[in-house]
């Protein structure tokens, strides 16, 4: 089984993910982590180096990668990573895929803290923060929405987050 969890930066899928993972007995990955391993170097440095085209064809890549290689995973994706390469239809063909669709004011109390961390934030202050949020979550909605499980609940615990996944 692979679930694969989508949704946009500061949604939870790590957090998530590492936690199903242990839960369910089965290999947690981050793509962002897999990347930057490949890379040698930050998310940052690739996408101020080597720009984001480069990054997002490094990303499919990968996906594709760790996918064909575990058979049971929990993978936690980067934002952007299901609207690119059709990656949604390939995550959607090879397992499950859930989306986080957490609340825009979660979301900006989550990246005020980590602007500094997050390459496609740097230098916005909160208002350009809050507009960028509402802009590109609404562009990515119409992958992200492809997802096989949607979770809207932000205050959740772990078994409960399971059982949404599972249905139970």
């Amino acid at each position: 089984m692979r679930i694969y969890l989508i949704g946009f930066m500061g949604a939870g899928k790590t957090y998530w993910g590492r936690q199903l993972g242990q839960k369910l007995g089965i290999p947690f990955f981050d793509l962002d982590e897999l990347i930057e391993d490949d890379a040698g170097k930050s998310v940052n440095s690739i996408f101020e180096e080597e720009g984001e085209e480069y990054f997002r064809t490094r990303e499919k890549e990968i996906l594709y990668m760790v996918t064909e290689s575990h058979d049971s995973m929990v993978l936690s994706c980067g934002g952007g990573a299901p609207c690119f390469f059709n990656n949604i239809d390939y995550m959607n063909q090879k397992g499950i895929t859930v989306w986080l669709n957490t609340p825009i004011d979660t979301l900006l109390s989550r990246l005020k803290e980590e602007k500094h961390t997050r390459p496609l934030l740097k230098g916005l202050d909160d208002e350009a923060l809050r507009a960028y949020i509402i802009k590109k979550s609404a562009d990515r909605r119409i992958y992200y929405e492809r997802a096989k499980i949607k979770i809207d609940d932000d205050n959740l615990d772990l078994d409960n987050f399971i059982k949404l996944i599972f249905n139970e």
